[in-house]
């Protein structure tokens, strides 16, 4: 029978609907019956793309006696971390400070007033390599609730101020923006932790740096320097041609287990491969690479055929399970792993033995039970007779079991994904891909926006849940929108853009330091405001905020909005020389800052070809975070405040590239233009 979670919109929560275990969703009713029963809150948090999790659920939650003695004895809880990413924050912090580390599942026991007091992750059914079995676990927190009570109410006390003296450590008027010296001393460090041989930064596992990789190439634009663009080079091949990237059909797994690229854990996430798609056009744009340009173009091509959802966004995740055809089991990779007997099955002879060659297929496997992950480790030197066997291999990949697909729409990572389709579109001559942009901003209007300017973070099928935005849905569509004016010149987007980023001055910032929270301030009152400027596996909410602001103001002259983003990445000047690989995007802004950014306006007829001409040039300037408005002449005086005052030059259209409003003289020529702003392809 279905218990509490049968309603929601989450497929993680749904995952659980049919378990024996009696779980509450998160919501003040769950604490309300941990009190009324005098008994302990497990919290189990998860999403739906992760393994471990899954592995868990069928070892644990979906065995009848141990949920029984769950149900008798605490209140469950089970909560998305991608749904309610203020609640995993708080209390990841926490599993992270007692364990000294952390992941998912995350498992914690919390008082009916939601203070932790007992943390952990995965546990497994029965006792191994030194972690106690769940039962176990269980059987010890529900002692210490009965036999310890004052010592367990001690210890929650002891957590939660811990976790409050940590929050103070955030507050950004300490801190000055970085200068020129700062960015100079993060890519030192960055030097320091380069890995040569294999590209990327530090060992194993290793998770793709596409924040680290916008500002590398950003500090090159702005300073020449040949090692940043030498890392971002290099790591990006490293990627692009390892396991890593699936090399039939595009797209990226979450991590590397290894240090090589070679295997990695086969999970797609849509804020990966929304970030690493916009990097890659970055990276073609700087260099000219075929290798980027075709990733990029893979990476779109995966995003829409995968991950599109039939109202138009983007859905969050492909699992890294999936069915093994002889087994019937669950097994991670199977969907995407092969063996040479398979090729000879499928191609013959010949050309089995050719994509042996191309794709590293060996006998030995670089994966488990002997099966290999492709790579594509040279370009081949028949690029006709690869994408033959690609397409084959795709083609019967295809009829494969598939991973499942977490089709829940997260406003901030569509945002993301809107801002690099966009762009990807643009600068490649695909409209498609600016159509789908354009088609995932419509469904978080439609969806996500409430009448009063507010954002929810999720929807399924359509249907809004019920999950308040967190900053980085505010900061992230906002930069969908920007990068939305950019490329098709619609003053609406960059107006929808404002309404957001006046949310997030007024609900978000605080207004003595300057500093950013996760949560709005009339958002529900966790046992901590959560606040966090780091980047992780996508820019923080902090860092994404200070980019949007930065923008809007280069196009609107709003001192208000431009002032917010030098004040918030106060912090990027404090962490630049010690983490700068946990602030990538904040390193990337500050480039921008210290560069202008350079404000480029194209003025002149929509259907003239020299318009086009200057606007493309202008799109595909390497000038850290230019911002580009291209308008008619008539409308010049009306809506966006860069165009104003900006006429024709002799009658023809004209290009005004300026800092702060400050404009040099304008030009009319196309490659003058590519010329002040870097372009490097065309």
């Amino acid at each position: 029978m279905p218990n509490r979670l049968a309603d929601a919109t989450s497929p993680y929560l749904l995952q659980h609907a049919e378990n024996p275990v009696d779980w509450w969703p998160w919501g003040v009713e769950a604490f309300e019956e941990a009190r009324r029963r005098g008994v302990p809150v497990l919290l189990s948090v998860g999403y739906a793309a992760c393994h471990w999790c899954h592995v868990m659920a069928h070892e644990s939650f979906e065995d009848a006696g141990l949920a029984e003695y769950l149900n008798d004895r605490f209140v469950a809880v089970k909560v998305d971390r991608e749904e309610r990413p203020d609640v995993d924050a708080v209390y990841m912090e926490a599993v992270q400070a007692a364990t000294g580390q952390g992941g998912w599942p995350m498992t914690v026991f919390l008082t009916p007033d939601k203070e932790p007091f007992y943390f952990g992750t995965y546990f497994p059914p029965q006792p191994r390599h030194g972690m106690p079995s769940f039962r176990q676990v269980l059987e010890g927190v529900d002692a210490a609730w009965r036999d310890r009570r004052q010592e367990v109410g001690e210890v929650a006390a002891r957590i939660r101020a811990d976790l409050a003296e940590r929050a103070s450590v955030y507050s950004a008027g300490a801190h000055h923006p970085p200068a020129a010296a700062d960015l100079h001393q993060a890519l030192v460090t960055l030097s320091r932790d380069f890995d040569e041989r294999r590209g990327g930064f530090g060992g194993a596992p290793k998770f793709p740096p596409a924040m680290v990789i916008e500002y590398l190439l950003r500090h090159h634009a702005r300073t020449g320097s040949e090692a940043a663009l030498e890392m971002a080079v290099r790591t990006g091949e490293a990627m692009a041609r390892g396991g890593l990237h699936d090399q039939l059909g595009g797209g990226f797994a979450r991590y590397s287990v290894d240090a090589a690229w070679v295997v990695p854990h086969f999970e797609k996430m849509l804020y990966d491969n929304a970030l690493l798609l916009r990097a890659y056009l970055h990276l073609w744009r700087a260099t000219g690479s075929p290798l980027a340009r075709r990733v990029a173009l893979s990476t779109a091509d995966f995003l829409l055929r995968e991950l599109r959802t039939p109202e138009g966004a983007f859905a969050s995740a492909l699992d890294a399970d999936s069915l093994d055809e002889e087994t019937g089991a669950s097994v991670e990779g199977a969907y995407y792993v092969w063996e040479p007997g398979q090729l000879v099955d499928l191609l013959g002879p010949a050309d089995a033995a050719t994509a042996a060659r191309l794709f590293s297929v060996t006998a030995d496997g670089t994966f488990e039970h002997g099966t290999s992950v492709l790579q594509l480790l040279a370009d081949p030197e028949d690029f006709d007779e690869y994408e033959a066997i690609r397409a084959r291999l795709f083609e019967a990949r295809s009829q494969r079991p598939a991973p499942a697909r977490d089709d829940k729409v997260v406003a901030a990572w569509n945002g993301l994904a809107v801002a690099a389709l966009a762009e990807t579109g643009a600068l490649l001559d695909r409209p498609d891909l600016v159509e789908a942009a354009e088609g995932a901003a419509d469904l978080l209007l439609a969806v996500h926006l409430t009448p009063d300017g507010r954002l929810l973070r999720t929807s399924r099928d359509g249907r809004a849940g019920a999950n308040a935005g967190v900053l980085e849905d505010y900061a992230d569509t906002a930069e969908g929108f920007l990068a939305l004016y950019a490329v098709t010149g619609g003053p609406e987007w960059l107006e929808l853009a404002g309404g957001l980023l006046d949310t997030v001055l007024k609900h978000f910032t605080d207004e003595v330091s300057g500093a950013l929270y996760d949560t709005a301030d009339d958002a529900e009152e966790l046992i901590r405001r959560p606040q966090d400027p780091t980047d992780n596996a996508t820019p923080s909410g902090w860092t994404a905020a200070a980019g949007a602001l930065l923008t809007y103001a280069a196009y609107t002259g709003s001192a208000r909005h431009r002032t917010a983003a030098e004040r918030a990445l106060g912090i990027v000047g404090a962490l630049a020389a010690r983490a700068p690989r946990f602030i990538g995007w904040g390193l990337a802004v500050a480039e921008a800052l210290l560069d202008g950014p350079r404000e480029v306006a194209v003025v002149g007829p929509a259907d003239d070809p020299a318009t086009a001409a200057l606007r493309r040039a202008a799109l595909l300037g390497t000038a850290p975070g230019a911002v580009v408005a291209v308008g008619a002449p008539a409308a010049a005086e009306a809506e966006v405040p860069l165009l104003a005052d900006r006429p024709l030059v002799g009658g023809a259209p004209a290009a005004y590239v300026c800092r702060h409003f400050a404009c040099d003289a304008p030009t009319t020529d196309a490659a003058v233009l590519a010329e002040r702003l870097g372009v490097v392809v065309e």
